[in-house]
């Protein structure tokens, strides 16, 4: 039975997973397996709620090893470390608890073909001091790990006096793209509810000073800049500090330094500026490793199969892809969603050395979202001729329904409109940010 190693649990590796498991593991036409190193899977898009603690991890996680056994694929834990070529075969790392007890030793899987989807990570450029003294929300550890530094600096400026002009509590956002700009809104939103939970001495304008600070010299600068306009405006009624222009070069554990000299003092620093794919990339292979470009990303044909290997995709953040005009293909939520269900039907007819079209993306529009205050985007491709600008209620409904759109293609219908349903409920009883 042919054999499909997909390693990486994101929107799009989780989403191909158990695609192809429904069409071909289900049917015994081929055998799939996710590897990934974590047990849980979070869609990206929300971590910025997540480190607000608005996010509800217990209802909103997907448990591989549960959605494995729905779908008829197969879950292993493990952190990819190697590939061997030759022998068909990738290397996973040993896994350990959280006390350093070890969960699964070190192993090797076979495959025919072999997925990868392991996603980006920051890009702190090097600049001194990131490393040591901010948080990078790339993942869903990274933001737990924040929002209880949040909680927990929220708790301590209760009994910090207030100083006419500053915050009792500063929290620096380095990057003013739409992770930086979510959370910034997210932020606002989560002080306010604090306020009701009994911190009621950390007032969301007065005692959080929320700063967002972007090289470019505008926010969004990837966006349409009406959008970003929009966004700033915004960010502005709600306080948040913008600066544009201002290039990071060194942070400390109380302060961020830009090179026109100016320093924020700073309790919490974030850092949501830039990606790239993990540095492990450039070496895998071995003696003739795959090839990358500068920011580790493995070069993809048209097909999405890596250039030294037909055997071996890539997709998602972690590849690049040029189409053909010439672009390159964004590393957006929308983009790997694209390519995995490209995948779905191209690796079927692959494997039997049937001829597939090229990936083509398919740009449909951005959307920002800024907490309960407002939404904005723009829309494009099929739905419209150029772009068409939205924002208020109407984009917070886009950007809600993306969510739903990825949890239709992970549960389908039925499982989708329970979740809902749940969610709804609880808005009721629950407490709207995470307190612990």
């Amino acid at each position: 039975m042919h054999r499909i190693v997909i390693v990486g649990g994101g929107a799009g590796g989780l989403a191909l997973a158990t695609q192809l498991g429904k069409r071909l593991g289900r049917k015994k036409l081929a055998e799939i397996t996710l590897v990934d190193s974590a047990r849980t899977h979070v869609w990206k898009p929300l971590l910025h709620q997540l480190a607000a603690g608005s996010y509800d991890t217990h209802a909103e996680e997907i448990e591989f090893l549960a959605q494995a056994r729905w779908n008829c694929f197969r879950f292993r834990l493990g952190s990819l470390v190697g590939v061997d070529r030759a022998r068909k075969t990738i290397q996973l790392a040993a896994s350990y608890d959280e006390t350093g007890m070890e969960i699964t030793p070190a192993q090797e899987l076979a495959y025919d073909t072999l997925v990868i989807s392991v996603g980006s990570q920051t890009n702190d450029f090097g600049t001194l001091g990131a490393g040591e003294h901010t948080i990078k929300l790339d993942s869903p550890q990274a933001a737990k790990r924040f929002n209880n530094r949040l909680i927990n600096e929220c708790i301590r400026a209760q009994s910090v006096p207030r100083v006419p002009g500053m915050g009792r509590l500063t929290v620096t956002i380095v990057g003013g793209g739409a992770t930086g700009v979510e959370l910034a809104a997210e932020l606002h939103a989560a002080a306010r509810v604090l306020a009701n939970f009994g911190l009621d001495n950390i007032h969301p304008e007065k005692d959080l000073q929320i700063v967002l600070v972007e090289a470019a010299p505008r926010l969004l600068s990837q966006l349409p800049e009406r959008l970003s306009d929009s966004a700033v405006r915004e960010l502005r009624k709600l306080a948040v500090e913008v600066h544009t222009n201002e290039k990071v070069v060194e942070v400390t554990a109380d302060a961020v330094k830009m090179a026109s000299g100016k320093v924020i003092r700073s309790t919490l620093t974030v850092w949501a500026a830039g990606v790239k794919a993990a540095d492990f990339l450039k070496t895998l292979g071995g003696e003739k490793p795959l090839e990358t470009n500068r920011l580790n990303q493995l070069m993809v044909n048209g097909n999405l199969q890596t250039t030294q290997d037909a055997d071996i995709y890539a997709f998602g953040d972690c590849a690049a892809c040029q189409q053909p005009d010439g672009t390159w293909v964004p590393p957006r939520a929308q983009a790997a969603y694209q390519q995995a269900m490209y995948l779905v039907k191209a690796l079927p007819k692959l494997m039997k050395g049937e001829p597939v079209t090229p990936f083509v993306f398919r740009d449909q529009g951005s959307l920002v979202s800024l907490s309960e205050y407002s939404s904005v985007g723009s829309l494009m491709g099929s739905l419209t001729r150029g772009s068409l600008f939205i924002e208020g209620r109407l984009a917070q409904l886009m950007y809600w329904s993306l969510h739903k759109q990825h949890q239709l293609a992970l549960g389908g219908l039925r499982k989708t409109a329970l979740i809902t349903l749940s969610e709804m409920l609880d808005r009721t009883y629950r407490p709207r940010i995470k307190l612990h």
